[in-house]
């Protein structure tokens, strides 16, 4: 396989992180990514852009067999107004394309909080191209990020 080499894959490299890539091509689900990688789909991260104002964004990572929670997220954070932004805005603040999302090498560092339900998991996590992911432990990507983990999801 060749050597995937993406913002993504460079900033993980750079935090001296231990992973390995994978690269499958466009898939149509959650679950045939989860397939080509080889994985359960909880192993597989979603990341979320979500705005809580004005210039103020920050990444959600989501098991790939559990559904983000606004109200627990909206409790968590302390506000009663948040919104996903659309595409092109998610690609503004992150520098990647919708489906492409990752907290490694975004623009500009955005604060990360992970669910609880990642932890001591090893995860499959975007790599900044489609069909192409990073698998990493769920704990090295929160200890890198500073990632606040807690209950901000629910049950598909």
């Amino acid at each position: 396989m060749s050597e995937l080499d993406t913002p993504a894959v460079e900033a993980a490299r750079a935090a001296g992180l231990d992973f390995t890539t994978t690269q499958h091509g466009r898939v149509n689900s959650l679950q045939e990514a989860a397939a080509a990688r080889g994985i359960e789909p909880r192993d597989l991260i979603k990341t979320l852009v979500v705005r809580r104002g004005e210039g103020d964004y920050l990444l959600v990572l989501v098991p790939g067999d559990r559904k983000f929670s606004w109200p627990k997220l909206r409790a968590l954070l302390g506000t009663s107004r948040l919104s996903m932004p659309d595409a092109a805005e998610a690609q503004r603040v992150t520098g990647y394309e919708r489906g492409t999302i990752t907290p490694f090498g975004t623009l500009a560092p955005l604060p990360v909080v992970a669910d609880g339900n990642v932890a001591g998991r090893t995860i499959s996590i975007g790599a900044g191209a489609h069909g192409a992911g990073m698998t990493v432990a769920a704990d090295d990507v929160v200890a890198h990020f500073g990632a606040q983990v807690a209950d901000i999801s629910e049950a598909e």
